[in-house]
């Protein structure tokens, strides 16, 4: 398809598929742009934006093309959705729908725990005791989620008992994820929780005296 643009046109590609050549007075530029996220490219008062699209200025003559890059992994699963996807089988205790959103070698540290969970199947053993041990009143809730990096995501949640706010049940998690066999998998895993009890300054206290120990003790670090 092609389009003569104005100086002040702006465009944005609806199907990342598709392939467009704008004509517009440009000057020869020599560099390609290749972004990996969404962002803008402002030429001549043009605002080229789209997500993972290769940008080519032609130097030979005055014609912008506009390619889309090969995407990367199903496009309708965004890392926010598997990772709601994940939220909702626990919260259902269908542990059959969460299993292929985890790696086979995924790590997952639950920060109330000293070791992390390595691999599909003690991940999926971890939750499994999890769900048994509480009853199904007892809901997740995403407080807010990030959805702009697919491959990244953070999320703050609490949980619920019947709807009502569940007491010291706060907490933040973040997920790195990786397309494996073309479907968007987690591969890291990180939860942090409000504790019970809460030192408050004493924590200050206890940081400071710890940083201390270790300016005169520097070898202690190796044993954390």
């Amino acid at each position: 398809m092609l389009l003569t643009m104005s100086s002040s046109s702006k465009i944005h590609l609806s199907n990342p598929s598709s392939t467009i050549f704008l004509n517009c007075k440009a000057p020869p530029l020599t560099k390609n742009y290749m972004p990996t996220k969404k962002y803008s490219i402002f030429f001549n008062s043009i605002d080229f934006s789209q997500e993972n699209t290769k940008w080519v200025l032609s130097n030979n003559n005055p014609t912008v093309v506009v390619t889309s890059s090969p995407s990367t992994g199903n496009d309708t699963d965004t890392g926010g959705s598997v990772v709601r996807k994940f939220y909702e089988g626990i919260n259902g205790r269908d542990l059959e729908s969460v299993e292929p959103l985890i790696a086979e070698n995924c790590v997952y540290e639950d920060l109330i725990f000293p070791q992390p969970f390595v691999g599909r199947k003690a991940i999926l053993d971890f939750f499994k005791k999890f769900t048994n041990s509480i009853s199904t009143d007892l809901q997740f809730a995403i407080d807010d989620i990030s959805e702009e990096d697919t491959l990244a995501v953070g999320v703050s949640w609490h949980l619920e008992w019947k709807g009502k706010t569940f007491p010291f049940s706060k907490g933040c998690s973040f997920y790195r994820l990786e397309v494996i066999n073309g479907q968007r998998q987690i591969i890291y895993g990180r939860d942090s929780v409000e504790p019970a009890i809460k030192p408050g300054e004493t924590a200050l206290v206890a940081i400071r005296g710890v940083a201390w120990l270790l300016q005169q003790f520097p070898q202690l670090a190796d044993r954390f």
